[in-house]
This record gives C-alpha cells, structure tokens and sequence, in this order.
C-alpha cells in the first residue's frame, strides 16, 4: 500500500477515463467497479455489475476473516459455498449497505 497523506485518513478512489463505473451496494454511490467478472455465472455478472473496486477490497479483508475464523478450505467445494454464501450476505443481505458518509479505516503499512 502506497504512503497515504494523514491528515486525510482514506479517501475513496477517483473514477479514471475507461474506468467501469457501477452504482455500489455497498456504498450506494457510483464508484470504479472490477476490471472483469470475479468469477463465471450469473453471480459473478452480478459482482461486476453492481459492486465497487473499494467495496471488493473490503470483501477480501472479511473473506480473510471467513477462512481463518471457520478454519475453511478455499480448495474444497463446501468451503466454496460457504463463502458464496457470505459473499452474497455481505454485498445484498439486509443491512448490506453502509450508513451514510462511511469512511472505512486506513489499512495497516
């Protein structure tokens, strides 16, 4: 992660020209979307279609958690499911949306 300013702890990522806008579920903003599906499927183009570049990185982070937490096996089917499953929670589940004005904190250097 590149050096940040710190009087402006983390500001959201700027669209670039070419760059695939979505409108963020996660945000409820347009926002830099994925470069490409994550995965295959109609999930996958859901994903893409409708979550943000900052709102995958903060998947990945609690996807980290999922693993570590259930001891899960990413190479294993029922793993696969679990966490489709919790992917799916996180970006569309009821309260999936963050409050208003959300800043999410710095990650550690």
């Amino acid at each position: 992660m590149g050096c940040g300013n710190p009087h402006h702890p983390h500001q959201p990522e700027e669209p670039k020209e070419g760059d695939h806008i979505v409108h963020c579920v996660k945000f409820g903003r347009d926002m830099p979307g994925l470069d490409e599906p994550p995965f295959d499927g109609d999930f996958g183009q859901k994903i893409y279609d409708s979550v943000s570049r900052e709102a995958w990185k903060m998947w990945l982070e609690y996807q980290k958690m999922i693993i570590n937490e259930y001891r899960l096996n990413p190479a294993t089917r029922e793993s696969q499911e679990i966490l489709v499953k919790q992917m799916e929670q996180f970006f569309f589940g009821e309260g999936a949306q963050l409050p208003p004005g959300y800043v999410p904190p710095q990650t550690k250097q």
